[in-house]
């Protein structure tokens, strides 16, 4: 089965690790970056790539609306203070 983007079957397995590090909070400065680096093995710039592919991913949004909606209306937000 392909989605409207062009990808094909359930998200990967590290698609669902971005999306559970998105959906916690984080204590202080440094936490989330760390957690990155040791969970997912990339660099903070990296993930943060990842993340924005999935933001537009229909398969994203399916398996974790709520998460995918909050980033999107932060990015909608950013990018209309452009």
């Amino acid at each position: 089965m392909t989605t409207e983007s062009g990808n094909a079957g359930p998200l990967t397995e590290r698609d669902r690790a971005v999306l559970a590090l998105e959906r916690r909070t984080w204590p202080g400065p440094g936490a989330k970056e760390r957690a990155i680096r040791e969970r997912l093995g990339v660099s903070p710039t990296r993930y943060y790539q990842l993340l924005n592919a999935l933001l537009d991913d229909p398969r994203a949004l399916e398996h974790d609306p709520v998460t995918i909606n909050r980033l999107r209306r932060l990015r909608d937000s950013h990018r209309a203070r452009r």
